[in-house]
């Protein structure tokens, strides 16, 4: 009989996964029982399991989780992130090659280009609403750029991606017909990206290179290329959207810390993995048990669902003593971006979109704060800034 665990109730939308009930059930226990599994909460059982072979990837059943069916669930599981083993590896040979380091480092100056373009506009005035002035249009952008399209096509593809994100969050099953449309929608798009590089109108992009590597391995079918487009297109909007307005709302609440920012340009990659330690969007990363294990005395029955809670093991007393947000501290990795076979494929794009945007950021606000107060999703599953009023002072220069 397992021992009694404490309880977190993540299928309310009032609990935070940074909140006191998670700091208290993490004080009591490694984990803590929820309404979706079990939900692992210290930094050093996070990283154990995540390299666990003995635990796959647990997204795949998120859409029975929380009670979805249609367009999106079926996109999902047959997703990369929802497939496993021999499946998850060839889907990954399909899409690493094509988001190399030396590929994404080629678009630096198109995100340079387009987050100096957003931050011309956000100088004609002193106040804005974040996500829509910024976030959103430079992630629509750079995903725009990213697939070879032209930038001016950024704002369908944005709203689909950003309506795909409705189905992560724990009230998905309310906005269900929303997120089936939009995923019907990309699915299109990548269709007519593949047949636009089929006639030699691209030959560079990203969908190109992933075609070219699908063509070079014959154990993928026409749908694993078109699945693959359409998560790299959600993933890429989604989490750079959210985390630029996450990360600015950090930024809002520790203003020394802007001026660190403002100051030195070096501290932008620290920046970036600061964010993502302090206020994640992807609040947990899933596995599931695939045979019985046992964990520090608790028994895991096969089967057994597990939400490893991102920002409750970056903050773990145990390798984090001061909670406080500081780009200058030198800290453990954090699990952001989850780790061991399914770490996420994206990040290097999201670090470097990110990172573009933050160069101009800096040389736009001299000062910037809340202009009413925020709203935002809850603050578990995928979170982020429904709307982000800001009020800000003008940088010279």
């Amino acid at each position: 009989m397992r021992e009694r665990l404490p309880y977190l109730d993540l299928g309310d939308p009032a609990v935070s996964t940074r909140g006191p009930e998670m700091r208290a059930a993490r004080a009591a226990h490694w984990c803590a029982e929820t309404p979706y599994g079990l939900a692992v909460l210290r930094y050093h059982a996070v990283g154990r399991i995540l390299r666990d072979r003995r635990f796959r990837q647990g997204s795949h059943n998120w859409p029975a989780t929380v009670g979805i069916e249609g367009r999106f669930a079926e996109f999902w599981r047959q997703s990369v992130i929802g497939q496993e083993g021999a499946a998850h590896q060839r889907l990954r040979a399909l899409a690493v090659p094509a988001l190399s380091e030396a590929h994404v480092e080629s678009l630096v100056p198109a995100f340079d280009a387009i987050a100096a373009d957003l931050c011309a506009h956000l100088r004609e005035s002193d106040h804005c609403e974040f996500q829509q002035a910024f976030s959103t249009p430079f992630a629509g952008q750079a995903i725009t750029t990213l697939l070879g399209m032209a930038r001016a096509d950024w704002p369908q593809v944005a709203h689909d991606a950003s309506e795909l994100g409705l189905a992560m969050g724990i009230t998905a099953k309310t906005h269900e017909a929303r997120f089936n449309a939009a995923c019907g929608r990309l699915f299109d798009l990548a269709r007519d990206l593949v047949a636009r590089v089929r006639r030699g109108q691209d030959r560079e992009s990203y969908v190109a290179r992933m075609v070219a590597v699908f063509d070079a391995n014959g154990d993928c079918s026409h749908e694993d290329l078109l699945n693959t487009i359409v998560i790299s297109i959600f993933g890429g909007v989604d989490t750079t959207r959210a985390l630029l307005g996450l990360g600015l709302s950090l930024f809002i609440e520790n203003p020394v810390q802007w001026q660190a920012l403002r100051a030195d340009a070096a501290l932008i990659p620290a920046a970036i993995e600061e964010i993502i330690r302090a206020r994640p969007t992807t609040t947990w990363a899933t596995r599931q048990a695939v045979e019985d294990v046992e964990i520090d005395g608790i028994t895991i029955e096969a089967g057994t669902v597990l939400h490893l809670l991102v920002h409750a093991s970056a903050r773990d007393p145990a390798v984090c003593d001061d909670p406080a947000f500081d780009i200058t501290a030198r800290r453990r990795r954090h699990f952001g971006f989850g780790g061991g076979a399914h770490h996420c494929i994206g990040h290097y794009v999201a670090r470097t979109d990110i990172a573009a945007a933050l160069r101009a950021l800096r040389r736009t606000f001299e000062h910037v704060a809340y202009d009413g107060t925020p709203e935002w999703m809850p603050d578990s599953g995928n979170t982020g800034a429904l709307s982000l009023a800001i009020r800000y002072r003008v940088a010279g220069g």
